[in-house]
């Protein structure tokens, strides 16, 4: 699949559209901060997978953007 971007959510509902570029250093640096901590989520198979980052007291959730194909 092509990545077309990514795009991030937190836990409020706010988007961010971050394109192209590294999703944990755009965010700091977009949100002003020199510190992020990963976030993780357990799957319901037993496995652990990383979702995201904890940056500034906000939990956002990256999404890779892919294009669709058939």
């Amino acid at each position: 699949m092509d990545t077309l971007g990514y795009l991030a959510v937190d836990q409020y509902g706010s988007t961010y559209q971050i394109g192209d570029n590294p999703p944990r250093k755009w965010l700091m640096n977009h949100l002003g901060n020199q510190h992020a901590q990963k976030m993780y989520v357990d799957t319901t198979d037993g496995m652990v997978r990383h979702t995201g980052y904890v940056i500034g007291g906000l939990w956002l959730t990256v999404h890779r953007v892919c294009t669709w194909k058939d």
